[in-house]
Order: C-alpha cells, then structure tokens, then sequence
C-alpha cells in the first residue's frame, strides 16, 4: 500500500472487531512514526499504548465516574473554538448528521447521540487504545508536531491493515487517564486514539467524511 493508498483508506473507525493486535505490530507502527518531523527535532510526542486488562480497567473506571461526572473533567483545552464561523459550522454539523444517520438515529433523540458519543470511552471497541502526550510547558507548535506522528501512526496503520479513530475527546477525562498511567505533573493528555480491525458489517463505518474542493482551500502562483 502507497501513501496515496493509506490516505484514501484512513477513516475515522467507530466499530471495532475483537480481534487482538499483536505487541509486534504496535511496536512497529509506533516505532517507524518516529519519522515524523517536529520543529528543531524536539520529538515531543509521549505515547502509552493499552489493551487486554489495562485497557478494561481504565475503560471500567472511567464508566464508573461518568454518572456523577456526565460531562468529563473539567478540560484542559477547547477542542473547538467556542463560537464556530463558516464554513467550519456547517462542515461540524453535517458530519455529525451524517454520521448519525448511518445509525438512524434522529436530531432530537438526544439520548441515543449521547450513548453512541459515549462509545467513545469505550475506544468503540477497539482492543488497542493509545494516548499521546506531551510536556504541558510546550507550545502550539509542538501540538502540530504530536498531530503529524498521530497522523503517522494512521497512516501506518493502513499498511498493517488496521484502522483508527483519532480521539481528541478523551482530553475530557486528562486527570482520570493521568492517574491512572501514573503522568508526571508535567505531562499534559493531549488526544486517545483507537486502533484494530474495522468492523465491516458496522453501519457506521460506512461514513466517508466529505473533503472541500482544492481550489478552496489551495491557492498555487507561478506554474
């Protein structure tokens, strides 16, 4: 599978086969994301990779705190910016009807969007869930450095055949997750991601995101 392959392939998974990854396979994707550039080589990415009981545990833990915490931790960043302007209001909005009609779940069914969304703290199933981290003392641009070896690592994962779902909302549960991977005080929880086999027969997983045309987004001169 070429780069082009790996691009057109990576979706954000939301049903995951049981099916167990081997430490091998983990180990080497993480290992060859290491290729991804930073700014000054800083490499400030820290990733902690769970599954079998560890990943239970968590999971288990974190279910248990949500009847008295239904909205998480108080975060450490807004994932979104508060107020959303066009075009990125409509593109938020269209993928979150998107993706819940493929479940047939409607606007006002706020409890089956709120079930399905909590599938998330459950890494949708995946056997394998990462998180990355990085020293809360850095800057933006060593969050976009973090970005491109998670980016990295999906793609990766493309070759080995798996597939991924990139989490920014388990930011909302940083103290949790932190206690339980034992984080030094400097180290900020910055995105989960789920990784495994997708679930083919999942409606869900039939949703492909709509991109913007290049020409709206991409300006070039001098050709």
């Amino acid at each position: 599978m070429n780069v082009t392959e790996a691009l057109a392939t990576r979706m954000s998974c939301r049903a995951f086969l049981p099916t167990p990854v081997p430490e091998a396979t983990v180990r080497a994707i993480l290992d060859a994301a290491r290729q991804a550039p930073s700014g000054g080589n800083l490499q400030p990415w820290r990733v902690h990779a769970l599954t079998g009981a560890p990943l239970a545990e968590l999971v288990a833990t974190v279910r248990a705190r949500m009847p008295s915490h239904p909205r998480g931790e108080e975060p450490e960043y807004d994932i979104y910016p508060r107020e959303l302007w066009e075009p990125y209001r409509s593109r938020r909005f269209k993928c979150g009807e998107d993706l819940y009609a493929t479940l047939g779940v409607k606007r006002e069914d706020k409890l089956a969007r709120l079930l399905q969304f909590a599938r998330n703290y459950q890494f949708f199933g995946a056997p394998v869930g990462l998180f990355f981290c990085l020293d809360r003392r850095l800057g933006p641009p060593q969050w976009s450095d973090v970005g491109m070896y998670m980016q990295s690592v999906m793609l990766l994962a493309r070759e080995h055949g798996l597939d991924t779902c990139a989490q920014e909302a388990w930011s909302v549960w940083h103290s949790t997750v932190a206690e339980y991977l034992d984080l030094p005080p400097e180290m900020m929880l910055f995105a989960g991601m789920a990784l495994g086999y997708r679930d083919e027969s999942a409606p869900i997983n039939r949703l492909r995101t709509e991109r913007a045309p290049l020409d709206e987004v991409a300006s070039l001169r001098g050709f």
